[in-house]
């Protein structure tokens, strides 16, 4: 092996062979993909275009829906392209774009969504120091630090990536580029590596899970103490929070902390995370909450809301 990287593409197998699963399944992720920019673009301009933009809950909030918009057209642009087409490739260059970028991504989403629950705890437990410890500037750094986070972490995923030999079978039996595919078509013994994947997104997926529920446990505890309508309104917006958490981590955990191997059951537990989970969230974070369904009718029905408030 002169080259350890002497193949130019991969050939990704994708969902199914079966050409009308394909059509089903492409007219399907296009409308999800559809709703994916479509909502996550609404809850966005929305914050930003409103008061809600200098709360910490509802900045965070506008983090994580440009996060879903990016995390999600790594991946779904491709799929509905490759559901048309008989033979799926992927350059070789493309694929370890594609598995930064999904690392990257996905590790900025885990922290934001763990830094929301940060928020939520000191605005449940702390009421009256809360816009003191959320001031603008921490939140800022907590965003930026979730960037480093993400950094880090897909750096040194990517550099385990990016040394391994591909001189064999092109085939991935995905449909993108993951690392547990690509270890099963490297031309080495891969063990050692797939441990530290284990190690490192396995364990980091898990721990933040961990001190999230730990985190929604204190709130509960501290729910105790407040008023009906108090523990309502809190409970009301925790749940939207859990539900995200539950959606996206529980797949997430499924995928990296197990064995370095695959199963068939990796792509529709990829689904949730890639796809279902940013399509969901927009729903998930409006549907119940009056401040986000209120500044969305100001942004986009101005007149209907002025009227309303005239009546």
């Amino acid at each position: 092996m002169k080259n350890p990287r002497n193949i130019s593409e991969f050939i990704l197998l994708g969902l199914s062979s079966d050409q009308k699963i394909q059509i089903f399944c492409f007219i399907l992720f296009l409308l999800c993909y559809v709703a994916i920019l479509v909502g996550n673009l609404l809850i966005l301009v929305s914050i930003r275009c409103s008061v809600l933009f200098h709360q910490p809950m509802y900045y965070f909030l506008s983090h994580l829906s440009s996060m879903d918009i990016c995390y999600t057209s790594c991946v779904t642009p491709k799929l509905i392209g490759d559901l048309l087409l008989g033979r799926k490739t992927i350059s070789y260059g493309n694929c370890m774009l594609q598995v930064f970028s999904l690392h990257f991504l996905g590790m900025i989403e885990i922290f934001i969504l763990s830094v929301m629950a940060f928020d939520r705890c000191v605005a449940i437990c702390k009421p009256l120091h809360y816009m003191v410890i959320m001031n603008r500037t921490r939140c800022n750094l907590l965003v930026l630090a979730a960037w480093a986070g993400g950094a880090v972490h897909s750096f040194s995923q990517f550099s385990m990536v990016i040394r391994l030999p591909f001189c064999g079978p092109r085939e991935i039996d995905h449909y993108y580029c993951d690392i547990f595919p690509l270890l099963k078509v490297a031309c080495r013994d891969t063990h050692i590596t797939g441990v530290l994947v284990v190690a490192n997104s396995g364990m980091v997926a898990l721990v933040t899970f961990v001190l999230l529920c730990g985190s929604y446990g204190i709130i509960l505890f501290t729910l105790r103490h407040h008023s009906a309508e108090g523990r309502r309104k809190a409970l009301s917006t925790c749940g939207s929070h859990i539900t995200v958490v539950v959606l996206f981590f529980g797949p997430s955990i499924f995928a990296y902390l197990r064995p370095p191997t695959t199963f068939p059951e990796d792509k529709i537990f990829s689904l949730f995370y890639t796809i279902i989970a940013p399509m969901f969230n927009p729903l998930i974070y409006t549907l119940r909450n009056t401040e986000m369904k209120k500044a969305m009718r100001k942004v986009w029905c101005p007149k209907m809301f002025s009227e309303g408030n005239h009546n």
